[in-house]
């Protein structure tokens, strides 16, 4: 068993440490530099482990993996172990199959879950783990949630977009049981109450951004052609085709315009397919997916950052995208679109420039207006830079993660008279 004081974090995400989730691993790695023991756990292997991340890859305990029979068999064992511990994880269990119904498909997979949280609360026990740590509130807050029913530990969640907005099933359950539901901007926890969470189980803790902070100041001059970029999964609610018909809009005039799209996904080849029957095949540059240390140095080739987020069919939507965050440290002028979380960051006018989400022209109309004010473009990037550091820095962050980890400490009972 650790020492009383000492803090054993276990870390539980969806695919760790994946490409895509860059703030997740970052924030264990900062964990660990301030001396907590951290045992990294993913619930399914990640499609592509990011680069450099190959030592914790190594090291994280995966639960769905190999055959699902063996997980189911293997989670049972350790549920009939777990005698008394594993009564209040039951009694969640039978609760929440009557919460969602016991005839829906999520019921069925709540059950693999609790199994899952079976074997998971058996490494807490064995890893001396005094807190759980759970990345989306989804099926990983499942899982864990039931983890710690089974381990004895206390867990937090932190809450993302997707987790809540589409997938959000337990909400008030996950909370109740939770020792506190951190989440990403103030929009969520305003989400979250609207959904029957209470505040006080509430608090915002932010992705934090890691990129060390630029120091020189780029050029904001007027120029013949200018470099304009996004960086993102290729996917619907990242408007990038909104994104491709404002830069068909632009340029031509007084000045031409490159559009550089970084990232891979499942619409790029219709994203090419658009930039051709627009006409600008030759001033977008699709760049594929980039290593996490290659990001500072492209961002900082760029005039503009811009990502032009918008609810996908589905109702989909990002919360707060860390890239926004990384633009802005690296003193990148940024554009977005008023979404979710993102005008807490991107403050119109102050560290930023909004436009309405799905709407090309008016995107097209602050690309032109920030590329066509030198003085704008500094002024914002001051007070964007000032804002990352103090509200958006992950170290400020991982503070605010800190107090919600520390062992909670009984009350000595008042001295007799």
């Amino acid at each position: 068993m650790p020492p009383e004081d000492e803090i054993v974090v276990a870390y539980l995400a969806p695919e760790l440490p994946a490409l895509s989730a860059t703030f997740v691993y970052e924030e264990l790695l900062a964990l660990e530099r301030r001396g907590i023991r951290v045992i990294p756990v993913s619930v399914r292997a990640p499609a592509a482990v990011a680069s450099g991340q190959e030592e914790l890859a190594r090291r994280t305990h995966v639960l769905y993996g190999g055959r699902p029979w063996a997980a189911l068999g293997a989670g049972t064992i350790e549920a009939l172990r777990s005698g008394r511990r594993g009564l209040r994880a039951l009694r969640w269990l039978l609760h929440d199959l009557r919460a969602v119904g016991p005839l829906r498909p999520a019921s069925w997979k709540l059950v693999y879950q609790w199994l899952a949280g079976a074997r998971l609360g058996s490494l807490l026990r064995r890893s001396g783990c005094t807190h759980l740590h759970v990345h989306f509130a989804h099926v990983p807050a499942q899982i864990g949630m039931y983890a710690s029913a089974f381990a004895e530990v206390p867990f937090t969640v932190t809450a993302h977009a997707n987790d809540i907005f589409e997938r959000g099933i337990l909400l008030r359950e996950k909370a109740a049981r939770a020792r506190k539901v951190l989440t990403i901007s103030r929009h969520n926890v305003a989400f979250l109450r609207s959904r029957g969470v209470p505040e006080e189980h509430l608090a915002v803790v932010r992705c934090g951004v890691s990129l060390a902070a630029r120091r020189d100041l780029p050029r904001f001059d007027r120029r013949g052609h200018y470099r304009v970029g996004s960086l993102g999964r290729l996917v619907d609610k990242k408007g990038m085709d909104d994104l491709v018909r404002a830069a068909a809009r632009l340029g031509g005039g007084a000045w031409t315009l490159e559009l550089s799209i970084a990232g891979d996904g499942p619409e790029r080849a219709s994203l090419e397919r658009l930039a051709r029957d627009l006409g600008v095949q030759d001033r977008v540059r699709f760049e594929g997916a980039l290593p996490h240390g290659s990001v500072a140095r492209w961002l900082r080739s760029l005039d503009v950052f811009v990502l032009a987020c918008k609810p996908d069919a589905r109702g989909d939507m990002d919360g707060i995208p860390v890239v926004l965050m990384e633009a802005m440290s690296q003193r990148v002028p940024v554009i977005s679109t008023r979404l979710s979380g993102i005008p807490e960051l991107v403050v119109s006018g102050e560290t930023g420039l909004l436009a309405p989400p799905g709407d090309p022209p008016a995107l097209a109309e602050e690309i032109s207006r920030m590329l066509e004010e030198p003085e704008l473009r500094a002024r914002l990037t001051e007070a964007a830079l000032d804002h990352v550091v103090h509200e958006f820095g992950l170290a400020a962050n991982v503070d605010r993660l800190l107090e919600q980890l520390a062992p909670v400490r009984a009350t000595p009972a008042p001295a007799r008279a």
